[in-house]
């Protein structure tokens, strides 16, 4: 039977469109790359659109329409939330149930209505639960005929926390951790009360972690006082929070904010106020919790499956320090991750689901790997449309006839400091850029981190960044034999490559331990003297590990800075014009298109003129 089954996560956060035909996934994309609305959480017209384009099908061509989550159930647990919490959250209840009662809860109605605006037909609807398409999506993809599946996030419909067994085409939940119990959301709170954005501040909570102090008393005090009084964690990995600390349930916002004070000596922090190292401490004591719990449940789902293999997904598997820390452990062969583990990914999760489950379609698998082609699965653009961008902007431009020679001459560029953004292929999905849509830099330079962070990006200074290595050179720098093409696992550098630490290197102030060089390669290092490393294969990209491997030659260092090609507060650019638009607004040195080398210095165009014209890119 031949399949075409288009996925769409919708309404909460990080919508997308993802559609596979006959168990291939033949695109994927977030709207908000789209509509450069960071993390949006409106119906995916644009990435239904791109998806449904690419695999060169109308709407009536699908098989069915799969979507993330079972909105009934989430009513459900709304209303029960509610009447549990009464009368607290009487605000929240007024302000969220009529939206439900008008939209969400008749959802089959209002997709059919989205739907229209490509086309007419009576496709099924499908409705897989939360974490079903979460889990999915991480065992499906996977290069594993089967394995313990663990998916982890704030919060589904009802679960939080679940343990699969995915065997041949089946998966069977075991295990369910149910709201308002969540480590997606005691991490999210934590963000919160850490002066961080919920839903996307948590990347920065898990960078600031490796600052706190790790033998200080206070570190000590403050894990102490999470599990003795927020949490009890079960020795199988479940738990239970205490809600009287937390106002997720029932309120819009996360905590108690006089009860954390009182718990833990300070206020909640401000955003973009100073970060002191009580912060940092209490980052480290919640990062720690987390790890704990993560190993737990994952030891219960080797036990409960007695499976090699462990596959993850939901918010929580992008915690990359907490996965190596399962990985370490050894209890399992091989540890997966999809790259797109939040609510994105569950639009793939949810077709894959249909696919399999629904119709009972056998899995396929290819040679070696898994089956997310490296997450090139977005839009790409072709030199007719570079044309078009640089008659738009009189741009001036070299143009490459052999690629060769442009890796080449770029290799020298960075080589003497330079920063450039790197265009090439398909757009990445999911949250991390993989060699397509990103800022490149040498990473031997002890200025790039903060001349990226504050010169480019405009975010903090202890973020770190993450080094793109060949593949077959990862065992030089760090201790690892394993691959990590997503960005999902961190790394430690190896000690012969390590700087010697001052005295009291611990108990530094927090840019005394940032500016101290750590390592040769200095940009990539963290604190702690770990990285989130990508390993890059010639056979997944190509382009990106010939442009690595030109810069090895010319430096002998096998790897280059790999950040997001987007500044603070936007999506990861998805068209030329985003990122001729970010390249030309920042400082950023070079740009590359396709075969085109773009100098800044020669450049025509002038944003801040087009801005004060309320003029933008298409």
């Amino acid at each position: 039977m031949r399949t075409a089954i288009l996925g769409i996560s919708a309404y909460y956060h990080d919508s997308a469109a993802v559609i596979i035909v006959n168990g291939k996934i033949i695109a994927a994309a977030q709207e908000e790359r789209f509509t450069r609305k960071k993390h949006d959480a409106g119906f995916p017209i644009n990435a239904v659109r791109f998806v449904l384009q690419q695999a060169g099908l109308e709407l009536n061509d699908l098989t069915a329409i799969a979507f993330y989550d079972k909105p009934l159930l989430k009513f459900e647990r709304l209303l029960e939330t509610y009447h549990a919490f009464a009368p607290a959250g009487v605000l929240s209840f007024v302000s969220a149930i009529p939206v439900w009662i008008k939209e969400k809860l008749f959802m089959k109605k209002l997709l059919r209505k989205q739907l229209k605006q490509l086309g007419n037909g009576n496709i099924p609807l499908l409705f897989p639960a939360h974490h079903l398409s979460h889990a999915a999506s991480a065992y499906y993809p996977s290069p594993f005929k089967e394995a313990a599946i663990l998916t982890i996030d704030g919060v589904g419909e009802w679960a939080t926390t679940t343990i699969s067994h995915g065997q041949g085409k089946n998966i069977k939940i075991l295990k369910e951790l149910r709201f308002p119990h969540s480590l997606g959301l005691l991490y999210s709170a934590f963000t919160y009360y850490l002066g961080f954005k919920v839903n996307s501040g948590e990347y920065k909570l898990m960078g600031l972690a490796p600052y706190g102090h790790a033998a200080a008393q206070q570190t000590l005090e403050f894990e102490q006082k999470i599990l003795n009084e927020l949490i009890d964690i079960r020795e199988d990995g479940s738990f239970i929070l205490n809600m009287k600390y937390f106002r997720f349930a029932t309120r819009l916002t996360m905590t108690d904010d006089k009860r954390w004070e009182k718990l833990f000596g300070f206020p909640r922090r401000l955003p973009e106020s100073e970060i002191t190292q009580q912060h940092m401490n209490l980052a480290l004591a919640i990062q720690r919790v987390t790890e704990y719990i993560v190993i737990a449940l994952a030891r219960t789902a080797q036990q409960l499956t007695n499976c090699k293999n462990l596959v993850m997904a939901g918010g929580v598997a992008l915690n990359c320090i907490a996965n190596s820390k399962v990985r370490q452990t050894m209890l399992f062969d091989e540890v997966w991750i999809q790259p797109a583990a939040g609510d994105a990914g569950g639009a793939l999760g949810a077709a894959f689901a249909a696919h399999h489950i629904v119709y009972g379609e056998e899995r396929r698998f290819i040679s070696a790997g898994d089956s997310m082609q490296g997450a090139y699965l977005g839009p790409e653009y072709h030199d007719q449309d570079i044309l078009g961008l640089i008659y738009k902007y009189d741009a001036t431009y070299t143009h490459f006839e052999n690629f060769e020679d442009l890796t080449k001459g770029l290799s020298k560029i960075i080589a003497d400091g330079k920063i450039v953004g790197w265009f090439q292929g398909r757009m990445e999905f999911g949250p991390r850029a993989l060699g397509n849509r990103s800022i490149i830099a040498d990473p031997r330079n002890p200025e790039m981190q903060n001349r990226i962070n504050l010169k480019i990006k405009a975010r903090e200074e202890f973020r770190p960044f993450a080094p793109s290595v060949l593949q077959e050179d990862a065992e030089q720098y760090f201790k690892t034999t394993q691959s990590s093409p997503y960005m999902l696992f961190i790394e430690a550098l190896k000690d012969e490559l390590r700087c010697p630490e001052p005295p009291g290197y611990d108990q530094l102030h927090i840019y005394d331990r940032l500016y101290h060089q750590r390592s040769g390669l200095n940009a990539i290092t963290h604190v702690n003297y770990s990285a989130r490393i990508q390993t890059v294969s010639r056979e997944t990209n190509p382009k990106f590990w010939q442009l690595i491997n030109a810069f090895k030659t010319l430096t002998g260092c096998g790897m280059l800075i790999n950040t997001s090609f987007n500044v603070r507060g936007e999506p990861i650019v998805c068209s030329l014009h985003d990122a001729y638009w970010g390249f030309m607004r920042t400082d950023m040195d070079y740009l590359v298109l396709g075969n085109y080398l773009f100098d800044k210095r020669l450049q025509k165009y002038s944003p801040t003129k087009a801005l004060q014209n309320n003029f933008a890119p298409d």
